[in-house]
This record gives C-alpha cells, structure tokens and sequence, in this order.
C-alpha cells in the first residue's frame, strides 16, 4: 500500500512553490503588510494563472477538477511563503456551490471563480466556533440581518457564502444593498479578516443545510492546518540555518547540544502532523464516515505544535527573531492567527468529542 503523494501532486507543490518564490517574495509580503489599501491583486492573478483559483472546480466548469489533498498541498505551499492571497474562500465556496448550489447558481459562479475573475470568501465563523460581541446571522424571507466576524479575504470578495445561526447556508453577491465591510485588526499582517453587517441584505439559499455547514468547517480545518504545517516548517529551517552560522563564544550556536535539542524536538513535534493532515485531507473526499474525526484531530494537533515551533524557531534565533530583518514574526503570527481561525484547538477538541459521543 503506498501511502506517499502521487508524482503529479509533487510536480504541483514543487511548481507552485517556484511561482511563489517569484510572486510572492518577502519583500513583497512586506509591501503588502504595510499598505492596507494593497489587496495583493498582482500575487493573486498568478496564482490564478497558474490554475490555483479553480483548483476544486470541476472542469466542465473551467477548474482543475482536484481534491481537497491537492488544496491542502498548495495551501501548504501558501504558508511556507506566507502568500497574502485569500485561498481558504476559492476552496469553500466551490464546494458549497458544488454541493449546495442548484444548476444555474454553478453556471453563474463556478466558471467565474475558476479564472479568479472574482473572489469569494465564507463567513462561517459563528455556528463553528461561537459568537463573539454580538455577532451571528439570521435569515428570515430571503434576506439577512445581523452580523459575521474573521471573514478571511472578505474585504475584496465578490461572492460571500455566509452561514447562519441555525447552519443554512447563503449566497450573497458582494455588492447586495445592505451589505457593509470593516477590516478587522488582527496579529496576522499577510491576510485581512472583515467583519460583515448585514442589513436586510438578499440572499440565494443554498441546499445541504447543516451537513453542508459541516464539510466547509472540516475543509476549512485542513486548509489552516496545512497552512500551519507549511509556516512552521519554514521556521524550522529559518532556526537551523541560524543556528549554522550564528557564532557564540567562538563556535556556531549549532554545536552547542541545548540548541540542537531545541530544533529535533521541533521537527520531531511536527512530522506527525503531516501524516494527520494529509490523511483528513484525503478522507474528506476518499472516507466521508473519517472527514469530521480526522478534520479536528489535524487542526487541534497542527495548532498547538505549530505555537511551539513558532515559539522555539524564534528562542533559536534570540533577540534576531523578532526584528523586522529576517522576517520571521510573518511565519509567528500567521501560525497565531491560524490557530484561532474557525475555532482554537479547545474548541476543535470539544467537537471532536461529541463527534465521538465522549461529550453531550
């Protein structure tokens, strides 16, 4: 039995990983963070260029027709450059759509997001993992009230898949009257969260109710975890490169047996998540009866491992690690905010255990 990736989903990581390096430098996530008028359009349309944007999208729609292994790779990818690019939204919407829509909502939106002509982004924070001051949305003849918080890439979406407090599912168009955004301040500078106030605002209903609100959280959860999985091992090699060349007391840190326990320990946290998430990866479209179980487990483990790498690359790295030079608080605080993003692992671990009726 071969439990590794195909050859063509290494290709994929392997090429995508090259047009990162070119549309997405440091230096350009460092123009990115310091304008926030900057909506990073050029680094999204070479992703979509490449075939990112219709990465799940059947083909007879335009997309590549993949799963959400092949999301979660290049998700992995996004991390390692800490790409400003709102992907969880070009993944959940489509399969909202595919699974939810009726034929007409696909024909309309489907082809449309395959090229990345517009963006979409799914406020489903609240009924996964609790409201906060206030918030939550609620739907009464077609239309909606109230309001979503940690809306990724919502700012700049042209299409919004918003859950609400009973776990519908909606489509909303990104310029419905009613309709009002505000970028929230976060930790994370390489992505913009927005919080969306709905007031009477026109809404498609989409089909699949609560169970349809199920599978976005579980590909929402794979999608973080990959993204952390990619983060934190760029922090790890950012530690052991350091620890190569950085000289104390006429030696490279390196030698010093504290600082190489520092960085197996690291890696030896780390490599099971990948396993974990690769496999929750599969089972969502492979092993349905797993999605849900495998889902949480990969998005509780990856989030705690990734906070203690991310603690431990930056102790490697002493007083350099929080300069603005190396670079290296993008990696740390993308991996905080991923941790939050659809719930923190307390929250993830207490679904987990009514999924395995362990709690009421």
């Amino acid at each position: 039995m071969d439990f590794s990736l195909t050859s063509d989903q290494k290709m994929m990581q392997e090429s995508l990983t090259r047009t990162l390096a070119e549309a997405s430098s440091l230096d350009r996530v460092r123009r990115f963070a310091g304008d926030l008028k900057d909506r990073g359009d050029d680094v999204w349309k070479a992703l979509a260029d490449f075939g990112l944007a219709g990465i799940v999208i059947p083909e007879e729609h335009g997309g590549l027709g993949l799963t959400l292994l092949d999301a979660a790779l290049a998700s992995e990818a996004l991390g390692r450059a800490v790409a400003p690019v709102p992907f969880m939204g070009a993944v959940l919407a489509p399969i909202a759509l595919m699974r939810g829509g009726s034929p007409e909502q696909q024909a309309e939106w489907l082809p449309k997001l395959a090229v990345g002509e517009i963006l979409a982004a799914a406020a489903i924070s609240e009924p996964i993992a609790g409201a906060r001051d206030g918030a939550g949305v609620t739907a009464k003849s077609g239309k909606l009230t109230g309001k979503a918080l940690f809306v990724p890439g919502g700012m700049a979406a042209g299409l919004l898949v918003v859950a609400d407090g009973a776990g519908g599912l909606h489509l909303v168009r990104g310029g419905a009257a009613g309709l009002t955004r505000s970028l929230m301040p976060g930790i994370d500078e390489t992505r913009r969260l927005a919080e969306l106030n709905f007031d009477g605002v026109a809404a498609e209903p989409l089909g699949g109710g609560p169970e349809l609100l199920s599978a976005l959280r579980d590909a929402g959860w794979v999608l973080v975890a990959a993204d952390t999985l990619g983060a934190a091992e760029v922090m790890i090699d950012k530690a052991v490169d350091y620890a190569k060349e950085r000289r104390q007391f006429g030696r490279v840190i390196g030698s010093f047996q504290a600082v190489k326990h520092m960085c197996a320990e690291m890696a030896a946290e780390l490599e099971p998540c990948r396993a974990l998430v690769w496999y929750a990866a599969y089972a969502f479209d492979a092993v349905p009866a797993e999605a849900s179980l495998m889902a949480a487990h990969g998005k509780a483990l990856t989030s705690e491992v990734g906070r203690f790498v991310a603690r431990t690359s930056t102790e490697v790295h002493g007083g350099m690690g929080i300069t603005d030079l190396l670079g290296l608080h993008f990696w740390f605080k993308r991996i905080g905010l991923n941790r939050q993003l659809l719930g923190g692992p307390e929250k993830v671990r207490e679904i987990a255990a009514k999924l395995q009726g362990l709690a009421a």
